[in-house]
């Protein structure tokens, strides 16, 4: 049996890139596996002792096919030592960036009826220069309503890799 399956499901890449972080701290003969949620089904999840699940927001959701995977291995699932965590620029607030306190979190959880051993929750990146027109300014938008960030000739990273790092510790100790 392989010890763990990391999917996510990303945008922009940080969740990816935060999946990578979370495999780098892993012990050296750990058995890790990771895949977009697009290619998950291609692995069989009863061959893993654990399976984390990242996944991040774009305009207040996740993706619908984190759902369909949470909902298609639902069963699995509740057998395992699950992860989950969410990755949303809201989490740059303090007040926001626990699992008990941020928004997408306690919806994630309400909609898959999944309960993830271990949940977690990091600030996203935005990267003004990468998005295309509409993007750009949609995601401006929300920046100013939310008093963050506006100038789109940059790029704001907000991840806290220390908080990444812990949560990793945390799944690798079980």
């Amino acid at each position: 049996m392989k010890d763990t399956l990391v999917v996510y499901s990303t945008i922009d890449g940080q969740t990816k890139k935060i999946c990578e972080k979370i495999i780098s701290t892993a012990h050296e003969n750990t058995s890790i596996d990771m895949c977009s949620v697009d290619d998950a089904a291609t692995f069989n999840l009863k061959d893993y002792n654990k399976i984390i699940v990242g996944a991040s927001i774009r305009y207040g959701k996740h993706s619908p096919k984190i759902y369909e995977f949470v909902e298609n291995n639902i069963v699995i699932l509740k057998e395992k030592f699950t992860a989950f965590f969410t990755v949303n620029v809201v989490a740059r607030k303090e007040h926001k960036n626990t699992p008990e306190t941020n928004p997408y979190m306690k919806k994630f959880l309400k909609l898959s009826n999944w309960e993830p051993n271990k949940l977690g929750v990091f600030a996203g990146r935005i990267d003004y220069p990468s998005y295309k027109f509409i993007d750009k300014q949609m995601i401006r938008l929300i920046m100013f309503i939310t008093k963050g960030p506006t100038d789109t000739s940059k790029e704001y990273e907000f991840t806290d890799w220390d908080e990444v790092e812990r949560f990793s510790q945390v799944i690798h100790q079980k």
